[in-house]
Order: structure tokens, then sequence, then C-alpha cells
């Protein structure tokens, strides 16, 4: 007898928390898309942070700062208009990813 024979078998209903075969279904879709778009968003984020590379080597290189504070102040400020208060906190992240910790 196979020792994995012994552990009960995990349902779609215990995965997804769903209390009906549809709403598992459903709830399982979504969660593929879901983790399609977070793979998406960390190429976009990993290719913003590739571009950030070049504005600050190119800002460094010719004298000047590596953060433009004004220019985060922008960034912030979009966020925040686009997606309310956490939009924010998202902003500071991604800066924080793109030119680390200042």
């Amino acid at each position: 007898m196979d020792p994995s024979d012994k552990e009960p078998r995990m349902t779609s209903l215990d995965v997804t928390g769903a209390r009906t075969p549809e709403a598992a279904d459903v709830i399982t879709g979504a969660r593929e898309r879901i983790d399609a778009l977070d793979d998406r968003i960390i190429g976009l984020v990993q290719e913003r942070m590739a571009v950030s590379a070049v504005i600050q080597e190119s800002r460094i290189t010719s004298g000047g700062r590596r953060v433009n504070l004004s220019r985060e102040m922008d960034v912030l400020s979009h966020y925040r208009d686009a997606l309310g208060r956490p939009g924010t906190s998202l902003a500071m992240t991604l800066l924080e990813l793109c030119r680390g910790r200042i």
C-alpha cells in the first residue's frame, strides 16, 4: 500500500474554500488569471528597474544626483491619484526597487 493513500486528497473545494463545485471552478479559473497577471506585473517591474538604472547611470555620469526627488513626488502623486492611498505605498515600493533605499 502506498503511504500517500493514507492521507486524504485535497479537492478543489478544499483548496478554494468554495462551497460548490461551480464556485470552485470559477475561483480556480480566476486564480489562474491572477497568476498570469502577477507574472506580467513582475516582468513590467523588472523592465521598470532596468529603465531606471539607465536613467540613474546617465544622471550620475553627467554629474547629477542619483535620485530626482521632484520626479519621485510626481510618481507618488500619479499612483495616489489612480489608486488612492494604497497607491502611494505601491509607488514607494516601486521606487525603492528601482533606485534603492535613500
